[in-house]
């Protein structure tokens, strides 16, 4: 798919200018009511397995604790993070990770490397994209914090329901995988159009 990341790295450059006086806002805003590290970092799992390092803005509090399912009220978001997490602007540094090839502009959201062992080696098509700022599946699970927030095992309810369905999802996607498609997935993620299988898939 050599014009999807041609696409992927003009529009990430472009974006890069272009909101380059927000980062730098943002990053001074996190900085002034929550210290140092301003970017988090961590290892998510990209194309063909290859583990890579993201970029976010931080939103919660440094600890040492190993539990990365979040919710709504978890109590590690920061008053700042809240915000950034609930604008989607944490994710604005990982433009960084497209410009470097490691992520797409669209396309199944990079998850943790625990996460690949549950890929079955009928769904594993799905490694054969790079990772995405946006895609279907971040779509329909656009309030996924608000919905573990509501369950009794956040961590059973992921890995168990959502999880799988954004297997699903993005397995239709790169089988029906379209320049056209990207462009549309792009424009509702912008609007935050609700989601609807139909609008996307056959």
């Amino acid at each position: 798919m050599i014009k999807k990341r041609i696409f992927d790295f003009i529009i990430s450059i472009i974006g890069f200018i272009i909101l380059f006086p927000l980062f730098i806002i943002l990053y001074l805003i996190i900085f002034i009511f929550s210290g140092y590290p301003v970017i988090f970092k961590q290892i998510r799992f990209g194309q063909y397995g290859k583990k890579f390092t993201i970029f976010k803005f931080r939103t919660m509090v440094v600890s040492n604790e190993k539990n990365f399912i979040s919710t709504s009220n978890d109590r590690r978001i920061t008053k700042v993070g809240g915000i950034l997490r609930k604008l989607k602007l944490d994710e604005i540094p990982e433009v960084l990770n497209i410009v470097k090839g490691e992520m797409s502009l669209v396309g199944p959201r990079p998850d943790m490397p625990e996460y690949i062992e549950k890929i079955n080696e009928n769904d594993r098509i799905i490694l054969n994209l790079k990772p995405g700022l946006t895609g279907p599946a971040s779509l329909k699970y656009i309030n996924e914090e608000e919905i573990l927030a509501n369950v009794p095992d956040p961590k059973w309810y992921n890995d168990n329901i959502i999880f799988p369905d954004k297997v699903r999802i993005n397995k239709l996607y790169i089988e029906q995988w379209s320049f056209f498609l990207d462009i549309k997935i792009i424009l509702h993620t912008i609007i935050r159009k609700p989601y609807k299988e139909s609008n996307y898939f056959k």
